[in-house]
């Protein structure tokens, strides 16, 4: 009998080993049974919309934070390069210029610190950690000093067009965010899952020196990461823009850490080549649905980050369990 129940864990942690969106998926199926169960205002379209929006900006952010863990790395100044990026799309529009090349201007800055970033770690050799904790605090210097430590208002139109609403079937409302941000994820699963580029990511991430034995240009393919994932920051910039009518230097403090949550809860591993943005969507939404549920559920805000704390720690456990059995 004790056999059989080895075997049967052994079987399940195989499953679960090979498909790492399997376990993030039934969590947050099982959050919103619970909170469905436990409220009488969670389970509705309107409350699930209004999820959805709530996950976008971080989802975004954790959307380039995953290419960067999938090569071992990790961005500690995320937040704070998108929060730049909405004080300069923002001045720059104030300013005179057309709000599509204010909002061009922001992404090629952002992307640029990106690449910044990604030169630092391939040229000096600097771990990741220590160039992106000195980044996060240039970035939020920088943003303080170019805003003057005030917010900007959003100017009308382009600039705020992913919080406008439409109604699907008339009746489930879906912002223009939401498409955008399905697109952005579908594009970048499909460049990571169907090109050589996408391969070489997870090659550098599994084994570094390894990829570069087999030719791959490992520098080159980190350098490339961070700066799509800067540009994606961007991204995440014009989706905040479109969520609060003012671009502020203090906004999304604990971004990066939310992101960093999504993408480990979402089953991609912290050790690099292992996991994708499908697990990191559904890592955003879970946390997004445990906020609004315990919320829902009149827990206290502190009580939430506990629940939140101890379900990453669970997630990096597992993901140990599962790497040390696969080998």
């Amino acid at each position: 009998m004790i056999e059989k129940d080895r075997s049967l864990v052994t079987r399940l942690s195989t499953v679960f080993a090979r498909n790492p969106v399997l376990g993030p998926g039934l969590t947050l199926l099982v959050a919103v049974i619970v909170f469905s169960a436990a409220t009488t205002t969670f389970f509705s379209a309107d409350n699930f919309s209004l999820i959805i929006q709530q996950s976008l900006v971080i989802g975004t952010l954790a959307l380039g934070q995953t290419l960067i863990i999938l090569t071992a790395g990790i961005d500690l100044a995320n937040a704070a390069i998108m929060v730049f990026g909405t004080l300069l799309i923002t001045k720059l529009a104030t300013g005179g210029w057309p709000s599509a090349g204010a909002l061009v201007a922001g992404m090629l800055a952002t992307m640029l610190v990106g690449l910044l970033s990604g030169a630092l770690v391939t040229r000096l050799r600097l771990p990741p950690f220590i160039v992106t904790l000195g980044m996060l605090a240039v970035m939020t210097a920088v943003a303080n000093i170019y805003s003057e430590g005030t917010s900007w208002p959003v100017p009308d139109g382009l600039l705020q067009v992913m919080g406008t609403t439409r109604y699907l079937f008339g009746q489930i409302p879906v912002t223009f965010g939401m498409l955008f941000a399905v697109v952005l994820y579908l594009v970048v699963g499909i460049v990571l899952t169907r090109t050589a580029w996408g391969r070489h990511v997870y090659a550098v991430g599994n084994d570094a020196e390894a990829a570069r034995l087999t030719g791959i240009r490992v520098g080159r393919v980190l350098v490339s990461v961070y700066a799509l994932a800067g540009l994606i920051y961007g991204c995440a910039a014009w989706m905040a823009l479109g969520r609060t009518p003012s671009a502020d230097p203090n906004a999304y403090q604990t971004g990066n850490l939310d992101a960093i949550t999504a993408v480990v809860i979402g089953g991609t591993s912290l050790f690099g080549g292992r996991g994708g943005v499908a697990g990191t969507a559904i890592g955003a939404l879970i946390v997004a649905v445990l906020r609004s549920g315990l919320t829902q559920m009149g827990i206290d805000s502190n009580y939430q980050n506990l629940a939140t704390g101890a379900l990453v720690i669970a997630a990096v456990a597992v993901d140990q369990a599962t790497r040390r059995r696969a080998r």
